[in-house]
């Protein structure tokens, strides 16, 4: 505490007549506050650290599950997979025929959280860097954690007979890698050109429509999974289109009917194209509010 010594120079301040043999104890230095540890980012800690995130992503894993092993009780004429000039207007699907069964994923924050590259960046202050990404890519095995439930989620659809594939904007240089990470994570074998899709395996970029077109061509895709609406469609990622129009697509009609039945959405508070939304795109004009 600091009152005593405070107090006794106070009063030998008003007191000029003090013997000078009279000293005042030296007052000890002061012991600086203990400065709190950095925190992640509060979408850093939802996901990667929160039970709610684990029970809301093992709920949707466990939801797959059943979904994939009821459907194929009774086989559908259509995958989930759109046909190529399909639009969400208009959607029609890639036929099912005899082909096997097969569950589409991403990988990447769907099938594994990537804790090592996402706790760097944010120690780091520093924003997405493709150099230190593909780093990662090579030697992330061990270090990537399957997401609650994933592991048991693909277990069962492979009991049921149904063929789990990868379709990851991870580079198809580095295929090896990430054949690696999801083998270390626990979710199975993975092989590049059969179960796992890469960026560059073709010439449509970032775009998994031509993967998602390959796909289908060979099985009857019942479940599509991911964090992001590109993982279902590249006509939510088009260059320059409105949000609301995003909006509308995702909450459309014809959305609704593969939500949930087909069409599974992880929760992904940490990255995504909706980061770009400015004020007026995440809260209306007409709801604005003020406390008086």
């Amino acid at each position: 505490m600091r009152a005593a010594p405070l107090a006794a120079a106070l009063l030998l301040a008003g007191c000029a007549s003090a013997p000078a043999e009279v000293a005042t104890a030296p007052v000890p230095p002061s012991t600086p506050a203990p400065v709190e540890a950095a925190k992640p980012p509060a979408a850093l800690q939802y996901l990667y650290g929160s039970p709610e995130a684990s029970v809301a992503v093992r709920a949707t894993n466990a939801r797959i599950a059943d979904y994939g092993v009821g459907r194929i009780k009774q086989r559908p004429q259509d995958s989930v997979i759109l046909a190529a000039g399909a639009t969400m207007d208009a959607p029609a699907f890639e036929p099912c025929g005899t082909k096997p069964f097969a569950a589409v994923f991403d990988a990447d924050e769907t099938l594994i959280w990537n804790l090592g590259p996402m706790r760097h960046f944010a120690e780091k202050g520093t924003a997405f860097d493709p150099k230190v990404w593909d780093q990662w890519e090579k030697t992330g095995a061990g270090k990537a954690v399957a997401m609650p439930g994933s592991v048991e989620m693909v277990n069962r659809l492979r009991a049921a007979g149904i063929i789990v594939i990868a379709n990851t904007n991870r580079s198809a240089g580095n295929a090896q890698g990430s054949e690696d990470t999801l083998r270390a994570a626990g979710l199975g074998e993975f092989k590049h050109g059969e179960t796992l899709f890469l960026m560059g395996d073709d010439a449509g970029g970032s775009s998994k429509d031509p993967r998602r077109a390959t796909i289908a061509s060979k099985y009857c895709v019942i479940i599509l999974g991911g964090d992001q609406l590109g993982d279902f469609s590249q006509q939510f990622n088009v260059r320059d289109l409105p949000a609301a129009q995003r909006m509308a697509l995702a909450t459309s009609a014809a959305a609704a009917t593969l939500w949930d039945k087909g069409w599974f959405l992880f929760p992904n508070p940490v990255y995504g194209p909706w980061e770009k939304l400015g004020w007026d795109d995440a809260f209306p004009s007409d709801k604005q509010w003020e406390p008086k």
